[in-house]
C-alpha cells in the first residue's frame, strides 16, 4: 500500500517504467503524469537497481535511533507495569522517565490500558470509555461533587477474593447475610481534594451529616467555603441536604437525569477508590478493610500523583494551612 500523501502507486511507478522503455524522454513523462521530472528520475533508478522490487514502498522508519528508550528499560517498564498495575506518571516517576515515554513503551508492547484490567489479578475484564469534554473549576470549593459507592461487606476469614470463587464464595450459601458498606465522597473539582467515609446506609439523615463533616474537612486543608455542590438525583440528596447546604452557603446543583459523567470527577474517585484502596489487596475481615480506608485517603490527597494535576497531589493546589 502507497503511503497516505503518495503521488504514485506501484502500477503507476511501473506506467513510468515503461513510458521510458518505450523510448520516452523523462521530461515528456512527467508533463503527461503531472509529476515533477525528480520523481520520474527518481522510480526509473530505483528500477535499474533492483527491478519491479525497488518500485515498491519502502518503510519511513529511520535506519537508526540513537534516543530510542533501551531494551533494559522497556522491560523494567513492563515488568513494573505487570507487578504494581500502576499509570504512566507513577511508573515514570519510579524510573526517572517520561510519562510519555512510558506511555508509548506500554502501547508498543501491547499492554492494555488498566479501565481494561480487573484491579486485583490484571486479567481484560472491558473496554475503557473516554470522554472528550473536560472542565476544571477556577479556585478550590467553586464547585465540589458529592456521591455514595455501595460495597458489599467482606465476612471474617476473608471472601472469594481470598479464598477464590470456588473455596469461599458466601454467594452460595443463602443463609449467610454479609450486607453492604456505604463508601459517601466528596471531591473538590479544581483541587480533586477528597474525603471518604465508610456508613451504614445512604439514608438522607446520614448524607446530610456526612456532608457537615466533610466540609469541616475541607475547612481544615483551606477550603473555608463551599459555593456549589453537585449531586445526582437521589431522593436523599434532593431533600436532605437543603439546611446543610444553607448553612455553609452553598447553592445545590443536580446533574442531569441518567447522565453519571456530569458528576465525573467523584465517580472517577469511586473506581480508583475499588481499584486501589477496596480491591488493591485481599483482606481477611470487613474491619481490615475499613482500617485501610483513612491512610489511602491521606496518601490520595498528599502524596497520589494526578494526572489531570501535571502529576501533582491535590494538596499542592491549596494554600498551606
Amino acid at each position: 500500500m502507497s503511503h497516505g500523501n503518495a503521488r504514485t502507486t506501484f502500477h503507476g511507478r511501473k506506467l513510468i517504467v515503461q513510458r521510458w522503455q518505450q523510448g520516452w524522454k523523462k521530461a515528456h513523462i512527467a508533463a503527461a503524469m503531472g509529476l515533477s521530472r525528480k520523481c520520474v528520475r527518481t522510480w526509473i533508478t530505483r528500477f535499474e537497481e533492483a527491478g519491479e522490487a525497488g518500485l515498491v514502498d519502502r518503510s519511513s522508519r529511520p535506519q537508526t535511533s540513537p534516543r530510542r528508550t533501551t531494551a533494559q528499560v522497556e522491560q523494567r517498564v513492563v515488568d513494573l507495569r505487570n507487578a504494581e498495575r500502576r499509570g504512566p506518571a507513577w511508573i515514570g516517576a519510579q524510573l526517572g522517565v517520561p510519562a510519555r515515554t512510558v506511555s508509548r513503551v506500554l502501547r508498543r508492547h501491547g499492554l492494555p490500558r488498566l479501565a481494561a484490567l480487573d484491579p486485583m489479578t490484571g486479567e481484560v475484564i472491558r473496554a475503557s470509555k473516554h470522554t472528550a469534554v473536560r472542565y476544571e473549576r477556577a479556585r478550590p470549593g467553586e464547585l465540589v461533587h458529592m456521591d455514595v459507592k455501595k460495597l458489599a461487606r467482606i465476612p471474617d476469614g476473608g471472601g472469594w477474593r481470598a479464598h477464590g470463587r470456588a473455596a469461599g464464595s458466601t454467594s452460595r450459601d443463602r443463609a449467610t447475610k454479609v450486607g453492604y458498606d456505604y463508601i459517601h465522597s466528596l471531591v473538590d473539582d479544581h483541587s480533586r481534594l477528597a474525603y471518604s467515609e465508610i456508613l451504614p446506609d445512604e439514608k438522607g439523615t446520614t448524607c446530610a451529616a456526612f456532608l457537615a463533616r466533610a466540609a469541616a474537612y475541607f475547612a481544615t486543608h483551606g477550603i473555608t467555603r463551599i459555593e456549589r455542590l453537585m449531586t445526582d438525583n437521589a431522593w436523599a440528596y434532593k431533600y436532605s441536604l437543603r439546611e446543610v447546604c444553607a448553612q455553609l452557603g452553598a447553592r445545590q446543583k443536580f446533574i442531569r437525569p441518567h447522565c453519571p459523567w456530569q458528576n465525573g470527577k467523584v465517580e472517577r474517585l469511586n473506581r480508583t477508590l475499588a481499584s486501589e484502596w477496596a480491591y488493591r489487596q485481599a483482606f481477611t475481615s470487613n474491619d481490615q478493610r475499613s482500617a485501610a480506608l483513612a491512610p489511602w485517603l491521606e496518601h490520595y490527597n498528599t502524596q497520589r500523583r494526578h494526572s489531570a494535576l501535571g502529576g501533582e497531589s491535590p494538596i499542592s493546589r491549596l494554600a498551606p494551612t
